[in-house]
């Protein structure tokens, strides 16, 4: 996957630790969105599902713990991956951490350089895990591994174009992907189609799950909502 369509949840309540980390991740291409606490941490994930999120320990109101604690309760978040980044060096805290579902814990001072390489190691992660683990998205289950797609409990056959179409928008719900994105995630960069190729498949995509499902954004591209 591409830095530039990987997402990463920045949660801080330090504005300057925000607009260093922000700052150095930006440069590898992320797409990078920042919350100042928690309840912000749990709005904006709800409103878009990152692939990583980067989060403080030490918070006023609701603390890391309790937030990490409420973001595993989502069921979009279930494959994301959470990382505490904190200036507490204590094993109770990390035990804690891992307890309430962090996936890994940074203690700072930091170096940018051992930052953007840890980012790149726990990204790698969720690449491994998306393509063995179920993907979901409202009524929607794809299984990549076994190529099977349900909706409602009931299967649905695709050719693999449209499967790959499918599992790009729902991946990301709620992402907008403009045809040319989708034509070098689906198709690859070294083969020549047009952006009408996508517009049918689409079309076709929508005769099977439903129209409302893949919105149009004029002018943009596509995108799955829920």
């Amino acid at each position: 996957m591409k830095n530039k369509h990987i997402e990463i949840l920045l949660v801080d309540d330090d504005p300057d630790i925000l607009e260093i980390l922000s700052y150095n991740l930006s440069k590898q291409g992320y797409q990078i969105r920042k919350a100042k606490n928690g309840k912000k941490a749990l709005e904006k994930a709800k409103e878009k599902v990152p692939h990583l999120i980067i989060l403080d320990l030490m918070m006023p109101g609701m603390d890391g713990i309790e937030t990490c604690k409420k973001l595993r309760l989502l069921p979009d978040l279930q494959n994301t991956i959470i990382t505490f980044l904190t200036a507490v060096n204590q094993d109770i805290k990390e035990l804690e951490s891992y307890d309430a579902g962090a996936d890994d814990y940074i203690t700072k001072p930091i170096r940018p350089k051992i930052l953007v390489r840890k980012v790149k190691a726990l990204l790698r992660r969720f690449n491994n895990q998306t393509d063995r683990v179920l993907l979901s998205s409202g009524d929607l289950t794809i299984d990549k591994q076994a190529y099977q797609i349900k909706q409602k409990g009931q299967k649905l056959h695709l050719p693999k174009k449209e499967f790959d179409i499918l599992y790009l928008l729902v991946a990301q719900t709620g992402k907008v992907f403009s045809r040319e994105e989708i034509l070098n995630e689906v198709w690859g960069e070294n083969v020549i189609v047009g952006g009408r190729t996508v517009d049918v498949h689409i079309r076709k995509l929508r005769e099977k799950i439903g129209a409302e499902k893949i919105e149009t954004v004029s002018g943009i591209g596509y995108k799955y909502v829920l």
